[in-house]
């Protein structure tokens, strides 16, 4: 008898755990040789269930001392499921008024980030989708591991 319900315990455990899908709360883009070229345009695509909670739309940036400027400015567009439409300018700040850099290094690699939505409400299931254009006028920019987007759920 105890063999019969493992030999179906352990199918029914199988499909449970193997057709669960997690939503990921974060995408990240890392940069070939830590350089993000000018006109490369970034598109993050993170599903959404429909929620009750909001969510804070949370832009961040890993960075080496290659970064040379005070700031990351960049250039956002967001496509909720909704089909609503959000286009905004951003400039995560990485230096201080001294030029150190912001954050706490973690072997040399800072962290910094920035909201780009405060307390959005998905109350449609699909994709959110979020296209990020660098804005500095140089044709790659040095210092940068790589940006991603994250979900937080309120």
């Amino acid at each position: 008898m105890k063999s019969l319900h493992r030999i179906i315990l352990i199918p029914v455990m199988i499909l449970f755990f193997g057709c669960r899908q997690d939503v990921p709360d974060g995408v990240y883009h890392p940069f070939k040789d830590h350089r993000w070229q000018r006109f490369t345009i970034l598109k993050f695509e993170l599903p959404v269930k429909n929620s009750e909670k909001s969510y804070n739309i949370v832009f961040f940036a890993r960075y080496d001392q290659d970064f040379p400027y005070t700031s990351l400015d960049f250039n956002m567009v967001m496509n909720t499921p909704t089909g609503e439409e959000r286009i905004r300018e951003f400039q995560l700040m990485v230096k201080d008024s001294d030029d150190h850099f912001l954050g706490t290094p973690d072997q040399g690699i800072y962290e910094g980030s920035i909201i780009l939505s405060k307390d959005l409400y998905l109350n449609k299931e699909g994709m959110l989708r979020i296209e990020v254009e660098n804005l500095i006028p140089r044709m790659e920019t040095p210092g940068l591991l790589g940006v991603g987007i994250r979900l937080q759920k309120n």
